[in-house]
């Protein structure tokens, strides 16, 4: 299966958003205002979660990752804290799953959390001038696309353009000395064990 595109992520984004709209609309006007944001927020997370687990190359523990994610998020639903909090846990939730599931190794896990941290951003930033939800989401989603150019694993003894240091020299040099000091330690040895010393 191939890795997530820019673009996949860019169509999925277009879907969070407007459904994330949509249910925000129905919610107001079944008359539960308070909760639906965040039960906006629950839905659009349990969606990208499961587009993740669905586009992920391994196979291992998924009904034990959503039974996880379910745990959390109930838990967080029902200690109602902070809407800000509330959307940074389910945002750490979408960014523990794409480590475990994308990632090979700790740098690119720590560049997804940065992405993040930025999606959150422009999140915030969309909201605080457009006060549209749907934009806020598409932002969030748009953002969070750009994992698709971060490799599974980063390994810093082989990037490119670093320079090669040559230490052969420096060895031939320890092997010509350790090659003498054994045989001056043969000759004193031989002095040693000699008749007439």
């Amino acid at each position: 299966m191939r890795q997530p595109t820019f673009l996949e992520g860019a169509v999925v984004a277009v879907v969070a958003s407007v459904s994330g709209a949509v249910l925000l609309s129905i919610m107001a006007t079944l008359g539960a205002g308070g909760i639906a944001l965040r039960l906006v927020v629950a839905a659009v997370s349990a969606m990208y979660i499961l587009y993740l687990l669905r586009r992920s190359k391994q196979r291992v523990g998924r009904i034990v990752c959503i039974a996880a994610w379910f745990t959390v998020a109930a838990g967080v639903w029902f200690a109602h804290p902070s809407l800000v909090i509330y959307v940074a846990a389910h945002v750490g939730l979408i960014w523990l799953i794409r480590s475990l599931y994308f990632y090979s190794s700790v740098l690119p896990a720590l560049a997804d959390l940065g992405l993040n941290v930025l999606s959150l951003a422009l999140a915030a930033w969309a909201a605080m001038h457009t006060g549209s939800v749907m934009l806020s989401l598409w932002c969030f989603f748009l953002a969070q696309a750009l994992f698709a150019f971060i490799p599974a694993q980063i390994k810093p003894s082989s990037r490119r353009g670093q320079p090669h240091i040559d230490f052969s020299h420096v060895e031939d040099r320890f092997q010509r000395a350790h090659r003498a000091a054994e045989s001056a330690v043969h000759k004193l040895s031989s002095i040693h064990s000699s008749p007439g010393a």
